[in-house]
């Protein structure tokens, strides 16, 4: 994933809003980068650029190699659905689908053989197996997170996006999603995007990058936030 000069700007009530600007930035694989700042200043624009739920208005985003603007609205869906992984703050768990189901989804709207088998691998890597058939409203806010996470990863994304995914949660239930978006950047590789107001939360990351005013302002392989 790299952003090279890219900007996203908006028209709200004929105001023109630059939300992005300018951000130039890489993000590997194998690396877990959080992205800090205040509400506002253009984190979650930058996350809906980085996972291809929108295009910069100027300047470039590449995933895996490929312009997004150069994409055909078709072919961003069909990148987006495979290479991209994304988790909320508020889990956005379908509730009418158990445990199981949601985490089987993004597989059975790709069409990918083997979805039983898959799903129940990631259910296993975060200690929720034994759940796989209660509904989301049964369980608690750390363990909807925890599917949320095995819903995100179970297509082996290139990149993973999360949005504040410990906004909701107790300390406890907080560490334990880190371990396992650290673990996805680790041990599966993916290049991990997190938008966070907590230094804790921070303080997982291999890196650390700063926006104010929609930009780029700071970045730091320590845990300064």
């Amino acid at each position: 994933m790299e952003f090279r000069d890219a900007s996203r700007t908006y028209t709200v009530d004929g105001r023109r809003i630059e939300a992005v600007r300018n951000a130039t930035a890489s993000f590997a694989a194998g690396t877990f980068t959080a992205l800090v700042g205040r509400s506002g200043c253009g984190k979650s624009t930058l996350l809906n650029l980085a996972g291809a739920m929108d295009r910069p208005t100027r300047g470039e985003v590449g995933l895996l190699g490929q312009p997004t603007t150069a994409l055909s609205d078709q072919a961003l869906t069909l990148l987006r659905r495979r290479c991209v992984g994304f988790v909320f703050q508020f889990f956005n768990l379908l509730p009418t689908l158990t445990v199981f189901e949601n985490v089987e989804l993004p597989l059975l709207l790709d069409g990918q053989p083997d979805r039983a088998w898959k799903a129940r691998e990631m259910l296993i890597q975060v200690d929720l197996w034994d759940r796989r058939g209660d509904y989301p409203h049964q369980l608690s806010g750390g363990k909807m997170q925890r599917v949320a996470i095995a819903r995100a990863l179970v297509h082996q994304p290139a990149v993973l996006i999360a949005d504040e995914p410990t906004g909701n949660l107790d300390s406890a239930d907080a560490q334990t999603i880190l371990k396992l978006l650290a673990r996805a950047a680790g041990g599966m590789g993916a290049a991990v995007i997190m938008a966070t107001h907590s230094r804790e939360a921070a303080a997982f990351a291999d890196r650390v990058l700063r926006m104010r005013d929609g930009e780029i302002v700071e970045g730091s392989n320590g845990l300064t936030v």
